[in-house]
């Protein structure tokens, strides 16, 4: 049998749950999630591998239609090439999403020359009747043949997903080592759990404030030694991200630390830093560093 392999791109706005579905797909965490919106910043591969395929899930940072940083733009650039290089395109919303928002880009998917689905996410959230009727609103858009309904959250429909995905696989060489569940190395994804522990603990401009950089990264068969340091703009942000002695970065730290041991399976000793970089979200020679532009 002919080996196949193809991208697929997610795309959607921002908290519609893109990177939980990228997970459920995988079986792996691939991608950091959280109830608030822009967690996702960069496009990031996850690789479903079976001996005869390999699926390339393309997540990517929520549609931001009026970027106010560099950094969004930056981040929306990630999204453009996810437009332009799928294979198959999935396209997110949320169940009750209104129409007239989705309609530019379901317009823009029907145009856009490539395979697509529109994937319903989170009808947990809804009865059937509900389900029913949003479908029956989205079909006015797009070929009913095109929808699917899932719960990403709850891997409910993943596996028919999985099953349409593959169907539109070319023919084509692994494109990716068959060892490895995403492009992104130890490091970022370590980086990345640390922030997603800064999107749990704090509110309002905190965690759209930080770039996490791992600068230590020391595994053994049993431990793990990580160093990370945490940017902020400004120095005001970096007495709350720290906390009255230490505490609330602590509470961080904790969490971070314990889902790295679960990650790695190893004890993990974990140091946080906190620095002061202002305005980092609009210096271009920043956004390079931190991995937004080439």
């Amino acid at each position: 049998m002919a080996h196949r392999a193809g991208f697929v791109n997610i795309i959607g706005k921002p908290n519609v749950g893109k990177s939980t579905l990228v997970n459920a797909l995988v079986g792996e965490k691939v991608a950091i999630a959280s109830p608030k919106a822009q967690t996702t910043r960069h496009r990031i591969l996850g690789l479903i591998n079976h001996d005869d395929y390999q699926v390339v899930l393309s997540d990517t940072p929520g549609i931001i239609d009026d970027p106010k940083y560099p950094m969004h733009e930056a981040m929306m650039d990630f999204v453009r090439e996810a437009w332009e290089d799928a294979d198959l395109l999935l396209y997110l919303l949320e169940i009750g999403e209104q129409m007239d928002k989705a309609r530019p880009y379901l317009q823009r998917l029907k145009e856009s020359g490539v395979p697509y689905y529109v994937v319903i996410n989170k009808i947990d959230k809804t009865d059937q009747q509900g389900l029913l009727d949003y479908m029956s609103l989205l079909a006015q858009e797009v070929p009913q043949e095109c929808i699917v309904p899932v719960s990403a959250l709850n891997k409910f429909n993943i596996g028919y997903v999985l099953n349409l995905v593959k169907g539109h696989l070319p023919e084509h060489p692994a494109y990716y080592d068959k060892e490895s569940y995403t492009d992104r190395t130890e490091r970022f994804l370590t980086a990345e759990i640390i922030r997603e522990k800064i999107f749990d603990h704090f509110k309002q401009e905190i965690p759209y404030s930080v770039q996490v950089v791992v600068t230590t990264f020391k595994e053994s068969d049993d431990s793990l030694v990580v160093g990370a340091e945490i940017y902020v703009n400004r120095k005001s942000q970096k007495a709350i991200l720290i906390g009255k002695e230490g505490r609330a970065l602590t509470r961080v730290g904790t969490d971070a630390r314990r889902e790295l041991m679960n990650h790695y399976n190893k004890k993990v000793r974990l140091d946080l830093f906190v620095k002061v970089k202002e305005g980092w979200r609009e210096n271009p020679n920043d956004l390079k560093a931190f991995g937004y532009t080439g």
